[in-house]
């Protein structure tokens, strides 16, 4: 079962966009594979293998199942180092949406408005459907992996936000 990255794992072309279908029906195939019950009786070896091949089938999974964590691994794998932590450079035409995007929240927040935050959730998910096409045309199409690198970083905010919106969506709720 070695393999050279997650696609080549799950017979999958090294491509943004995935058939869905086929990754959760190879997941499984592969999962039920080295799944502990199988191994029960096995030396001590074989099931350490097994729990390490499961993590690895797993982990992978996560990466190509998640749309963002999928942009960034071939980012990555083509030689684009995404530089979350230490590159923030994003172009201004985005920071300006990010800085009135934010500004929403904070309105939202202090006015105690679920109905403005809903409303942001909405546009975070179009947002968030805009990057996924980008992704598909600059990786699939383009294959302009330092441009999906910038728009990987920014995708990153946009994500974040919606994870602020949606603690204050909760807070709201109880």
């Amino acid at each position: 079962m070695a393999s050279e990255n997650h696609f080549q794992l799950f017979g999958l072309p090294l491509r943004y966009a995935v058939d869905d279908a086929a990754l959760e029906q190879t997941w499984r195939t592969l999962a039920a594979r080295v799944h502990p019950d199988r191994y029960a009786t096995a030396s001590a070896v074989e099931r350490r293998v097994a729990m390490e091949w499961a993590s690895n089938i797993n982990e992978a999974y996560r990466i190509l199942k998640s749309p963002l964590n999928r942009a960034r691994y071939l980012c990555e794998l083509s030689g684009c180092d995404i530089q979350a932590e230490s590159n923030t450079s994003v172009d201004s035409e985005f920071l300006m949406l990010q800085i009135m995007l934010r500004e929403q929240l904070d309105e939202a927040r202090e006015q105690g408005r679920p109905d403005l935050l809903e409303a942001l959730a909405g546009e975070i998910a179009q947002a968030r459907e805009t990057m996924m096409r980008e992704m598909a045309q600059l990786i699939d199409e383009q294959h302009n992996f330092e441009q999906a690198s910038k728009k990987v970083r920014e995708w990153m905010f946009v994500e974040k936000l919606s994870q602020e919106v949606q603690a204050s969506l909760n807070d709201h709720l109880y």
